[in-house]
């Protein structure tokens, strides 16, 4: 058994996925596609042990049950398939410390990157070797968002009818089109509303069915701009695509809001931008804070103006990111 140190990259969906085909499986209604976010990470140490009685998880310093619980059943796959291939006869605990360097639980994807970095550490603990494909298809099993972090780029999830033909793949790599994402921090409140509460609502929504209708054609549009490195094509279409899924949510049943007062003056303050000849675009996850889409040349002119909202509390500046990597550092 190795201790395993790997830290991995947060995404900003800019085509989103909403409601689940299988919940089990976490099998998405819909494909989605996403940049990966070189500033935003998560950063976990796996190490499995035969003097512990269970699991021990910290989270940011903390161990949160419901976190736990997540990390314990995603362990509990990794132990399982290491079983299958004859590494581990014993059912040996793991210790997991885990650090983000960004608010969790706001609507960051901070699940995405942990459970990308746990899947990847946990399996290599183990001895497990597996290709990037099968960690996506073994990652999206703890967090649906954590099977794109397992990749570098962009990357496209395919969401497919059976848990071997629903995973992600990077389709290009970090210099195919150099976005910058300003993330405008408007608050680090934890969301009153788990993303995995909210896909059960997501076919409440009368307008669910028609969106449904268009995401595959959104797919290829926002794919095709990237690879021909059209900025305002994509940044048009992550923007108009944050809104109509926002407005499922709206329109759910019960309804969920999430925007903060200081969401929308950040929304207006992207629009202005805009009328003043800028290119910049928001988008938003499950959450209140903002990601504003730029070009880097622009970059300092639109952080100038977030800067001096009342709403904003700090910025993240990020740009495309790479794929996890293993750390040499271990957290314990």
């Amino acid at each position: 058994m190795t201790k395993t140190t790997v830290r991995a990259n947060s995404d900003i969906a800019l085509v989103k996925y909403w409601g689940k085909k299988d919940k089990v499986l976490r099998l998405p209604a819909n494909g989605s596609l996403s940049m990966v976010l070189d500033s935003l990470h998560s950063t976990t140490t796996v190490e499995f042990l035969e003097t512990l009685d269970k699991d021990q998880i910290t989270i940011d310093g903390m161990v949160e049950e419901g976190e736990a619980g997540r990390v314990v059943k995603q362990l509990d796959r990794v132990r399982a398939l290491a079983r299958e291939q004859g590494l581990s006869a014993k059912n040996l605990f793991a210790r997991v410390v885990s650090q983000n360097n960004f608010p969790k639980s706001t609507g960051l994807s901070s699940s995405g990157s942990g459970f990308a970095a746990l899947t990847i550490a946990a399996t290599k603990a183990l001895g497990l070797e597996l290709s990037q494909k099968e960690l996506s298809i073994l990652a999206r099993q703890g967090s649906g968002t954590a099977c794109r972090c397992v990749c570098g780029g962009f990357v496209e999830w395919l969401d497919g009818d059976s848990s071997e033909s629903s995973y992600s793949e990077s389709f290009a790599d970090v210099d195919q089109l150099p976005i910058r994402d300003l993330v405008a921090i408007v608050s680090e409140d934890k969301k009153i509303m788990s993303s995995t509460e909210g896909h059960d609502l997501a076919q409440s929504s009368p307008f669910f069915a028609a969106r449904q209708e268009r995401m595959k054609t959104k797919l290829v549009q926002a794919k095709n701009s990237i690879l021909s490195k059209d900025f305002v094509a994509l940044g048009e279409l992550a923007e108009a695509e944050a809104l109509e899924f926002h407005s499922i949510l709206l329109t759910s049943s019960p309804t969920i809001l999430l925007f903060y007062p200081g969401t929308v003056e950040v929304m207006q303050a992207v629009r202005q931008l805009r009328r003043e000849g800028v290119p910049a675009y928001f988008t938003i996850n499950t959450g209140f804070n903002v990601h504003v889409l730029t070009l880097p040349q622009y970059e300092m002119q639109v952080r100038e103006v977030l800067e001096v909202l009342s709403s904003v509390k700090k910025i993240i500046s990020s740009g495309v990111g790479e794929q996890p990597a293993y750390l040499e550092e271990h957290l314990f």
